[in-house]
């Protein structure tokens, strides 16, 4: 399709920034980029007709991790880099309640559960005993311990007895929370274009060239890239794309469940949203299948939610499936998020970890930040 000059003036020249990927990092790096440089031109590029990594999909857990999770990172990062990892992550959820307000995120802190199921014993009783251990590892951070046993008032079944607390955890409407963003952004005279996929980037000295839609050449004179889980196909770093499968009820009659709540490390995850249950997870019963970028939905991991939401989390009730989606997440050997210059005028803010929600706000920040 040939552009008209109109068309190829106002959209496509003369970009100061070009921001690739529309989710939380894209979007926070854009407006930081604005308020660093009131002037220039800023262009979003977004493949999807919305966000199309995981921004819009995912479950809305303002979280920083389950006691489960934090003793799993302490198997591979020291003392100081998870208590790095825990502080970045609830620097970030301010940074983003700042940004955006708790209204338009409707944020509630009705707290997190971490359960376990009968089989789960010899790592229930790990956790339990480590409790002393983990709180102080986060005293610095926080102005009260942050876990403690609770009983079972959910009627869950076949679970160990006791839960797991935190009642520092909350949640968030994630499809409000990017509106919010995009109203931002447009509010900041940042160009947004959607189903504009960029499809190959080289910095060639004074400016970089960008492929658009296998079919134009366009130049900005910095680009940032914020694809996470995607971005491997722009860049060689320790990144894989991991897909999170989800479901959701439809209202369930004289629902009591409130709450973000934890299963199996955190490889499952549920939370209600008014009267329905949201319920996430399972890549950890086919790791390498669920390492894609395909959004589709497999029949393993759909099974299985509906058999916990049966007999673990919902014996007691009927429901019926409403929606059923996916997400693409950013993971890699190490949970500290990638945010460096690949070359001169090329930057990424990539690998979040599954924990968008929490830190995507501050690494856009960051990457904006280095790109100038």
């Amino acid at each position: 399709m040939k552009l008209s000059f109109w068309e190829q003036n106002t959209w496509f020249n003369n970009i100061d920034f070009a921001v690739i990927g529309s989710g939380i990092v894209g979007l926070s790096c854009a407006l930081s980029l604005r308020n660093k440089h009131p002037n220039s031109k800023i262009v979003v590029f977004e493949r999807g007709f919305l966000p199309s990594g995981a921004s819009t999909k995912n479950a809305g857990f303002a979280c920083f991790g389950s006691i489960s999770e934090i003793l799993d990172d302490l198997n591979n990062h020291t003392e100081e880099e998870v208590i790095q990892l825990v502080k970045n992550r609830v620097a970030g959820l301010k940074l983003l309640r700042e940004t955006l307000g708790d209204k338009q995120l409707d944020y509630q802190e009705n707290g997190g559960y971490e359960l376990f199921t009968k089989r789960d014993l010899e790592l229930y009783n790990t956790c339990q005993q480590k409790l002393p251990y983990i709180n102080k590892l986060l005293d610095s951070i926080f102005p009260s311990q942050v876990f403690k046993l609770k009983e079972n008032s959910f009627q869950f079944k076949n679970i160990q007895p006791k839960l797991i607390f935190n009642h520092y955890e909350g949640q968030i409407d994630t499809g409000k929370m990017m509106l919010g963003l995009l109203k931002k952004a447009t509010s900041e005279n940042i160009i947004i274009l959607n189903a504009t996929e960029i499809t190959a980037i080289s910095d060639v000295g004074n400016k970089v060239s960008l492929q658009v839609n296998n079919e134009r050449d366009i130049s900005a004179k910095k680009v940032c890239i914020a694809t996470n889980g995607f971005a491997k196909r722009f860049l060689n770093v320790d990144l894989k794309p991991a897909r999170a499968q989800v479901l959701i009820t439809k209202p369930i009659k004289n629902l009591k469940l409130k709450g973000t709540f934890h299963l199996d490390k955190g490889y499952y995850y549920f939370r209600n949203i008014n009267d329905r249950i949201l319920f996430g997870g399972g890549r950890n019963l086919d790791f390498k299948g669920e390492e894609t970028t395909q959004m589709e939905l497999t029949q393993l991991v759909q099974d299985k939610l509906e058999h916990l939401l049966k007999t673990v989390i919902l014996p007691n009730h009927t429901f019926k499936i409403d929606q059923r989606w996916s997400g693409i997440m950013g993971l890699g050997e190490q949970k500290k998020p990638i945010v460096k210059a690949v070359s001169p005028n090329v930057f990424c803010g990539i690998r979040l970890g599954g924990m968008g929600v929490a830190i995507g706000s501050s690494v856009g920040k960051q990457l904006a930040q280095i790109t100038t």
